[in-house]
């Protein structure tokens, strides 16, 4: 356990940001899975809609440090050619 005060006041910011990240990601699966579920019923205009916002909470993610930004990239570009398919 850590006795000096700054670093009890980092493992705390630590816990705070690591919960952030773990719901934001969450949320980032959702729209992406929404997207995949679009495709797979063959729904273009849904999958059009549930496309924008992934794309957005993706790159948000990316820019706040959730995930990488080739990450993001790679999801995007894939969910991208997936609904171009349909």
């Amino acid at each position: 356990m850590a006795n000096h005060p700054s670093a009890k006041t980092r493992i705390k910011r630590n816990e705070k940001q690591a919960a952030f990240n773990g719901s934001y990601l969450g949320k980032v699966r959702t729209l992406v899975k929404k997207v995949e579920a679009a495709v797979s019923s063959k729904n273009k205009e849904e999958a059009q809609k549930q496309f924008v916002c992934a794309e957005s909470a993706l790159s948000k993610a990316a820019n706040k440090g959730v995930i990488k930004k080739a990450t993001a990239a790679r999801k995007t570009s894939r969910l991208s050619s997936a609904i171009k398919k349909i």
